[in-house]
């Protein structure tokens, strides 16, 4: 068990039913992901990064990149500022897909995270961090303390690189949630 960063590709059209019909979208979801579950690696709709979910957007953050791409740029639902009122417009939505809301990249900003993804190497990524900096930050999975896994995260970069950039050449939106 555990908290895991996902990724959904979505033409403009069904971006437009998403926002809609935040359910039809989260069962969208389900119905990508076991069938994908079936099928040979190639170019998936559904995607993400296990566990390195925050440690991706952590290192990112401090690249200054432009897009958050674990979390979408974009909100399906308006919430409060508030923390309770926020979980109370949440319950009330039934927009909850585990950890919260899902939040979404349109087709422009998927554009400009495929091309500064496509800059940056995982190397870029994990130079000159230390690991104390993501223990001290309390980035989820605690586990900064032990040798590696700044390398695990890096890891998953060529996958959320290619990722991105065949949305961007299909002209998707990606629907962005922490499960």
């Amino acid at each position: 068990m555990g908290m895991y960063g996902s990724w959904l590709r979505v033409s403009e059209a069904e971006l437009a039913r998403a926002k809609d019909d935040l359910d039809w979208a989260y069962g969208l979801a389900e119905r990508v992901s076991e069938a994908e579950d079936d099928d040979p690696p190639g170019d998936p709709r559904c995607s993400g990064t296990d566990k390195a979910w925050h440690a991706l957007q952590f290192l990112l953050d401090r690249r200054d990149f432009p897009v958050s791409i674990v979390y979408g740029e974009e909100s399906f639902i308006d919430l409060p500022d508030d923390p309770e009122e926020a979980l109370d417009v949440i319950e009330a939505s039934g927009a909850d897909w585990g950890y919260g809301p899902p939040g979404y990249l349109t087709p422009a900003q998927v554009v400009e995270a495929a091309a500064a993804l496509a800059e940056l190497t995982e190397e870029d990524l994990v130079g000159g961090v230390d690991p104390a900096e993501l223990q001290r930050a309390e980035i989820y999975p605690t586990v900064w303390d032990r040798p590696g896994e700044l390398a695990w995260v890096a890891h998953f970069l060529p996958g959320v690189r290619d990722y991105f950039i065949a949305a961007a050449k299909n002209g998707d939106a990606v629907i962005c949630w922490i499960s």
